[in-house]
């Protein structure tokens, strides 16, 4: 009978009856460390002084080991023996384990405390040395480092020894402990650069404990001396490794963001936050709460250490310890080292205008919220202000915007993550941003920038190269080139801001006087009343009539519009809470300027009773398209708009007094009345009151535009030939308008509140042309038939008011002198203009 055979069952898996390469290392390596153990225990239970078998007494074999245990690759497989030893056997402990030392001679002591070393240096626990007693693996943060004790007790030379190179055991495990953690991507492009850099050098040190391992199996003369004579330049370098990753990790960056529980869509409280709006004083106020919530500050922010902080942390470094040449060494590689993702966004950003910039790690922000879509809309400069900012928050003007820029870590301490400015780029953090700004706008209209291949193939920029500042600066003028050529060239700005000068400063206004001739009867209407569609038609009759040139080109940008604030009253307004100009009806006035509004109910009911008219409401606006519309701003465009509506107003009394001047050409102002000599004192006061109205308006219209706008606008020409960067192009446009204002008498409260008053009066002067006639016509009506004049004492009395309002205004006007004297020399012909008019009063 055939012996049975056994057979698999069906669809059962076939086993393999052989072992793996991994699992016969493991098994040989349990029974080698078993064997050990075992014989170390018999050792000390007999209390024989019998030498521990070592590596170098018998080449790694006892007389009674098996073959296979025989084999040094199993022996020494990678530290499978003690790792197996530790877990298979409770380590002695008290006098049991005082005793595994004590009664062994020295250079026995020597040796196993040299092979737990070489375990200990790569942070692994020796039989003899061991974890510190108030250490715990659950408990203490591995970013620390572990803390190593000689948990038996050696001769003092050795343990001496022993516990000057134990604190390398530390220094290894922290440092792998903070490559390991800060090696993930939400630490950024920064930290991973600085955490190869680290890892580089711990490679060295790594070959350097191979190769001393390899002198300790192989050499008897290998000691403990030696072994602190190679690792003694190592135990320097890996403590200011040490003392860094500490500084890094001493940050509590593991927080989560502080939920404000409101159900605001994500996208709109972002674009909200860009754009400044909505809450931003509640923001601020949970933001203060924050600052406070920690005891060091740190709790007040959920920003990780990466990017310009961590380059920042490691330059102070360096400063500090610049006295120590290893130290600054080794601080200057590895700030290198962790900022090359820096200079290499750095330089995309400075030489194309793109952000690249993943983890916020760099010194620019973008507020995507923001984009030339809205621009075209509605073009505002929020696009130039707030699409790419500085995350510190600093620009070039003195405020500093606050909005979106988180707390630092301590008070008064460095900002945290991006917004932290490496000490480096510190003095040029303008330069990049505007750099990248101006490629950024000539990449909105359409013209691919490319980077300079010459610049790609130089050698790489360093953070601590004096090139990488010669890079920035070459990079920021040949962005200002280009955008410069764009703006005069392409779009034409120099031919847009001369429109502007003949449209809002009316050097040529034949358009003007046709428009108000136009739009008489629409323009006596209240504000409200008034229709933008019949003026705007008005207004493109009259372009189209008197524009010729270079003007033609732009008059269908001119729009009209009306405004919902008197000027003067806006004016004083925003003069008397911040003294600088705001946005239309209070949009740029600083926080509790809305509260600043007349008290006296008088004053309301004067304003309700007497609706502005909308002659003093007209104003002219432009539209401009983008990028012209950086240049040419909503707040450059309302200063052209206060000076527009200032001049409008002074054209207008003007025509108005001249219209006056002709209606008592006629009759009833010119006939003789011998026997009525008070009627005509009365009529000679009339005339006298009106022309020195008129000469006070032409006097102050003439100095606006001959001595003011005419100069300055000279002056701007010659400067924008001469320009040679945008930020300059900005500011002389800018300075030119302030300047403007200024010398026009618009940013003083007390000027402005003196002829401001005169010119309303003679503007109702003007208004009661009709009544005058009609005083006129009676006055004469009586003297013909030879009755007394009953009405002459109401209508010296209505003159008398009138002349003492103006003579009250113009006694005020004695200011201009003053400030001519003491701030403002440009006032000086205004003094000489208005000396003629106070001498007549």
């Amino acid at each position: 009978m055939d012996p049975y055979t056994p057979r698999a069952r069906p669809g059962g898996r076939k086993k393999n009856l052989t072992l793996s390469a991994k699992e016969y290392t493991k098994i040989t390596g349990t029974i080698a460390s078993v064997r050990r153990n075992r014989q170390l225990t018999d050792d000390i239970d007999e209390e024989v002084d019998v030498r521990v078998p070592s590596s170098r007494e018998n080449g790694g074999r006892s007389h009674n080991e098996p073959s296979f245990i025989a084999e040094t690759s199993f022996v020494r497989a990678p530290l499978n023996s003690r790792v197996g030893a530790n877990t298979s056997l409770p380590k002695a402990k008290g006098k049991g384990k005082e005793d595994a030392l004590d009664h062994i001679p020295v250079d026995i002591q020597e040796a196993l405390i040299l092979e737990d070393l070489l375990c200990v240096l790569t942070g692994i626990e020796g039989t003899y040395i061991s974890y510190h007693p108030d250490y715990s693996v659950e408990d203490d943060d591995p970013l620390l480092g572990v803390r190593f004790v000689v948990s038996s007790p050696l001769d003092s030379s050795l343990r001496d020894m022993t516990e000057r190179i134990l604190p390398l055991g530390t220094y290894y495990t922290a440092i792998s402990s903070f490559i390991e953690s800060r090696s993930h991507l939400d630490f950024g492009l920064v930290n991973h650069a600085l955490c190869a850099a680290i890892r580089d050098m711990l490679k060295d040190y790594q070959t350097l404990l191979s190769q001393l391992e390899h002198a300790f199996n192989t050499s008897p003369q290998f000691t403990l001396q030696k072994l602190w004579f190679y690792v003694h330049p190592t135990v320097h370098t890996l403590s200011l490794i040490y003392q860094l990753v500490l500084e890094l990790a001493t940050i509590d960056d593991t927080s989560t963001d502080v939920s404000s529980g409101s159900s605001e869509d994500e996208e709109e409280a972002a674009r909200n936050e860009a754009l400044g709006l909505g809450g931003a004083k509640l923001k601020a106020v949970l933001s203060e709460m924050n600052k406070g919530g920690g005891l060091n500050g740190s709790e007040g922010s959920s920003i990780a250490i990466k990017g310009g902080e961590v380059l920042a942390i490691v330059h102070d470094r360096m400063q500090n310890m610049s006295g120590d040449p290893t130290a600054h060494k080794l601080y200057s590689t590895l700030l290198r080292a962790a900022g090359v993702p820096y200079v290499s966004m750095l330089r995309v950003w400075t030489m194309t205008g793109r952000l690249e910039d993943p983890f916020e790690e760099f010194c620019v922000k973008e507020s995507k919220f923001i984009s030339k879509g809205i621009l075209e809309v509605d073009y505002t400069d929020e696009y130039w202000e707030r699409r790419y900012t500085l995350r510190d928050g600093s620009t070039l003007s003195s405020k500093r915007a606050h909005t979106g820029v988180p707390p630092p870590r301590t008070v008064g301490g460095r900002l945290p993550g991006g917004a932290c400015i490496p000490p480096l780029l510190e003095g040029w953090k303008h330069k990049i941003l505007l750099a990248g700004k101006y490629l950024n706008v000539i990449r909105e209209c359409g013209i691919e920038v490319h980077m300079n291949q010459r610049s790609l193939n130089e050698e790489e920029l360093a953070m601590d190269d004096e090139k990488l500042y010669k890079f920035i600066e070459d990079a920021y003028t040949h962005a200002n080139r280009t955008l410069l050529h764009l703006l005069l060239k392409d779009q034409q700005l120099i031919p847009r801001l001369r429109s502007f000068k003949r449209y809002f400063f009316l050097s040529q206004s034949s358009f003007l006087t046709h428009l108000l001739d136009l739009s008489h009867t629409e323009l006596k209407k209240p504000a409200k009343s008034a229709s933008i569609v019949k003026l705007q038609s008005l207004l493109d009759l009259a372009l189209t009539t008197d524009a010729q040139g270079e003007d033609a080109l732009f008059r269908e940008d001119v729009k009209v519009t009306i405004a919902g604030t008197g000027l003067y009253e806006w004016l004083l307004k925003v003069i008397n809470v911040s003294g600088v100009i705001g946005g239309e009806d209070g949009e740029n006035l600083p926080e509790g300027a809305a509260h600043e509004e007349p008290k006296k109910e008088k004053d309301k009911e004067r304003e309700e009773k007497k609706p502005m008219l909308a002659i003093d409401a007209l104003a002219l606006d432009y539209q401009v398209k983008f990028p012209l519309s950086l240049v040419i701003s909503r707040k450059t465009i309302l200063r052209y708009q206060l000076i527009f509506r200032f001049l409008l107003h002074l054209k207008h009394v003007e025509q108005s007094l001249t219209s006056m001047w002709v209606e008592q050409k006629t009759s009833p102002w010119r006939r003789s009345v011998p026997n009525h000599p008070e009627f005509e004192q009365w009529r000679l006061r009339v005339a006298l009151l009106r022309a020195r109205m008129l000469s006070f308006v032409q006097q102050i219209l003439a100095f606006t535009t001959f001595e003011v706008l005419e100069p300055n606008w000279r002056a701007l020409e010659a400067k924008l030939a001469k320009v040679t960067t945008v930020d300059q192009l900005l500011r002389d446009h800018v300075d030119f308008l302030d300047t403007c204002l200024k010398e026009c008498m618009l940013t003083s409260a007390k000027l402005l509140r003196a002829y401001s008053r005169m010119i309303v009066t003679c503007s109702i002067f003007a208004l009661y042309t009709s009544s005058f006639t009609k005083s006129a016509n009676q006055a004469l009506a009586a003297a013909e038939a030879g009755d007394g004049d009953q009405g002459m004492n109401r209508r010296w009395e209505s003159l008398k008011k009138f002349e003492s309002n103006f003579n009250h205004w113009c006694f005020h006007l004695d200011c201009v002198q003053y400030y001519a004297s003491s701030e403002n020399v440009s006032l000086l012909p205004l003094v000489v203009r208005l000396s003629s008019i106070k001498a007549t009063s």
